[in-house]
């Protein structure tokens, strides 16, 4: 068992660096959809390190610090609604069900819901109208064709998360602990 300085520690570095991710969605406005994945990826670690209870006080401090800091408040509360916390909740969505078909069209129906929560959120209680005025430019299915496009980004994150766990069980972590033991 890990000593609590080590988690917290953990946990913030981890929380620094998505608050950074975060940040530079002001500075790459076009990578708005991208940190934020890359950024919640980031909470694996956590979980793989320490437990899924401790990703989550990570992911709220995160969140927390996300929206007080960071400029693109949209952008903070995709990372909030669903890009934080998904991959803490992966392996429990996973347990739901043993056939790929049910668990496929379960972490679908769930990402579909979350964007259209973070959009609406957004839009009407945050008053960033930025979205709104951006599909206005795509016609009458400019929302559909977002979502749409939302839901490819998903899919290639949820497959590249699977992905990056091989890769720090098999080598990223190895290659820490051989340092750590010398």
């Amino acid at each position: 068992m890990y000593k609590e300085s080590y988690k917290i520690a953990l946990g913030g570095v981890i929380s620094s660096l998505c608050i950074s991710l975060m940040f530079l969605t002001s500075v790459f406005p076009m990578l708005s959809f991208l940190l934020p994945m890359i950024a919640g990826a980031l909470m694996m670690i956590v979980v793989f390190e320490v437990n899924s209870k401790w990703a989550f006080l990570t992911y709220l401090c995160t969140s927390f610090l996300s929206i007080i800091i960071t400029f693109d408040k949209s952008t903070a509360l995709t990372f909030i609604v669903f890009f934080g916390h998904y991959p803490i909740l992966k392996k429990y969505i996973k347990k739901i069900s043993k056939n790929r078909f049910v668990f496929f069209v379960f972490k679908t129906i769930f990402f579909n819901i979350c964007m259209i929560l973070s959009f609406l959120i957004s839009t009407y209680l945050l008053g960033i109208s930025d979205t709104l005025d951006e599909m206005k430019d795509w016609g009458k299915y400019g929302a559909y064709v977002l979502l749409f496009m939302s839901n490819i980004m998903f899919f290639l994150y949820d497959c590249n998360l699977n992905y990056l766990v091989e890769l720090y069980h098999k080598w990223f972590k190895k290659k820490i602990l051989c340092k750590n033991n010398n």
